[in-house]
């Protein structure tokens, strides 16, 4: 153990002697699921590099809901400088990716002039994008509408969810054919923020996303630092279900209950009771709020046993939720890092935090001699990990006129997914019988465009979804 901390105080000297004269890496990015330690290890860096935190979780921002939110404590805090955390009033709903971006690049360029290492910790997909590719629209609309924004731009694109989805994808088709083929018309978010986009700008979305491209690799852009240093933390599922059902215990045990009972009193029992509640937008969509939302508008005549019945539907309804939030961030760092060749796709460097006891010589000692060797322009001993290159997802539409259905991507449409699913053989042959003549297999529209790679509505089998699941 001693022989493990001096290399450790010597790759912190190291790094530091060279920070002093250049940085580099540009800064520090730890990825992961939810459970397996970001924190712990941005601390821990911070406290030996001269390191800053920048949170980028979209529900941090948000005052209130320190536990479910699960914030670093006033102690950890205390240990390293964390910035974007508790600033924005819970009654929000118009604090957007854009507000988090323009606020958090000003952070690095102070960090950098003040000769501090910036160590991003998601969280959330698409902030931490949003500060390693130019991706993001940045127009002038844009940012005037990141206020309190009664009128601005989220308030209009809430204004067009409300309309039907097929009335939002015919508008769509009108202003920008391109995007409205490669969007499912019950997607209504997606179709109406290329509208709004496209309200506000004048120009289709579908040409600012060709645009963004230039130069990216399909992935929307160049990177915005040179050379980030992206830490993966990741864990064996089994035993990261067990560590988050723990945590979740453990929540409760702290007074989780108590928090949503208050915040829940203070921000949200009148909106219920003028059935305005909206848990899509804001701190609203916290993972861990809505699903204790029967046992918190309870009827005060319940009795004790019909209470607990409702709490214990909402702990068990949070534990699924995080479980299945944590696959999804995987899945993310899989499909974002791994699995696309580049110039703009960073390396991605893994720590694997399985086993807790052992988290200082397999993630800190780790991650610290990759440090060192970035910061003396070497390669580290660690190699970073890539997965093998596949082919990808283009956002096409096909119309299957068996199923009478719209299906958006090819790999939704072939082999694993529609075409070999119970259902459309099920309408082929029942078209068949009905209409002899007929070849329901022919006059499937099929247009092809890649545009960006973010996921699509799927019709699939439950064949499809088991496989997923494997993979994943």
């Amino acid at each position: 153990a001693a022989g493990g901390n001096g290399i450790m105080a010597a790759s912190t000297l190291s790094v530091q002697c060279v920070l002093r004269r250049a940085m580099a890496p540009s800064l520090v990015v730890i990825l992961g699921a939810t459970g397996t330690g970001k924190s712990k290890l941005a601390i821990e860096i911070g406290k030996r590099l001269q390191g800053e935190i920048i949170s980028a979780d979209s529900m941090q921002v948000y005052k209130g809901l320190d536990i479910i939110t699960n914030k670093v404590t006033a102690e950890e805090r205390a240990q390293c400088a964390h910035h974007m955390l508790d600033f924005v009033d819970p009654l929000v709903r118009t604090y957007t990716v854009v507000d988090f971006r323009n606020k958090a690049l000003e952070l690095i360029s102070d960090m950098h002039s003040r000769n501090k290492l910036p160590i991003v910790v998601g969280g959330t997909n698409y902030y931490i994008e949003s500060l390693l590719w130019k991706v993001l629209l940045d127009t002038e609309q844009e940012n005037e509408d990141s206020g309190d924004g009664a009128d601005g731009g989220q308030s209009r694109k809430m204004e067009l969810e409300k309309l039907g989805g097929e009335e939002l994808h015919k508008r769509l088709a009108e202003v920008d054919p391109k995007m409205a083929s490669m969007l499912h018309p019950n997607d209504k978010r997606k179709v109406a923020r290329s509208l709004q986009i496209h309200n506000d700008t004048g120009v289709p979305h579908s040409r600012w996303l060709e645009e963004q491209r230039q130069g990216g690799d399909g992935l929307g852009g160049p990177l915005r630092f040179p050379d980030p240093c992206i830490f993966w933390l990741h864990a064996d599922m089994e035993a990261l279900d067990q560590r988050l059902d723990a945590r979740v215990d453990e929540m409760l045990a702290t007074g989780l209950l108590d928090e949503l009972q208050d915040f829940h009193l203070r921000y949200n029992r009148q909106k219920v009771q003028d059935d305005s509640q909206d848990y899509q937008h804001g701190i609203f969509q916290s993972i861990g709020f809505k699903e204790f939302h029967d046992y918190l508008t309870a009827p005060e005549s319940s009795s004790q046993q019909e209470r607990d019945k409702l709490r214990d539907k909402g702990v068990e309804a949070l534990k699924i939720a995080t479980k299945r939030y944590a696959r999804k961030q995987n899945k993310w760092v899989r499909n974002r890092f791994l699995k696309r060749p580049g110039d703009s796709v960073p390396a991605v460097y893994s720590l694997d935090v399985t086993d807790v006891s052992r988290w200082e010589e397999s993630v800190l000692k780790p991650a610290l001699q990759i440090l060192d060797s970035l910061s003396k322009g070497e390669e580290p001993a660690f190699p970073p990990i890539r997965l093998q290159d596949q082919q990808r997802n283009k956002r096409s539409r096909h119309t299957c006129d068996a199923c009478d259905k719209i299906i958006i991507g090819d790999v939704e449409w072939t082999a694993a997914a529609h075409q070999k699913s119970k259902k459309h053989h099920y309408h082929v042959r029942k078209k068949r019988r009905s209409d002899p003549g007929s070849d329901p297999l022919q006059g499937t529209a099929a247009q092809a465009e890649e545009l960006d790679g973010t996921e699509t509505p799927q019709d699939s089998s439950k064949k499809s979804r088991t496989e997923q699941k494997y993979l994943d």
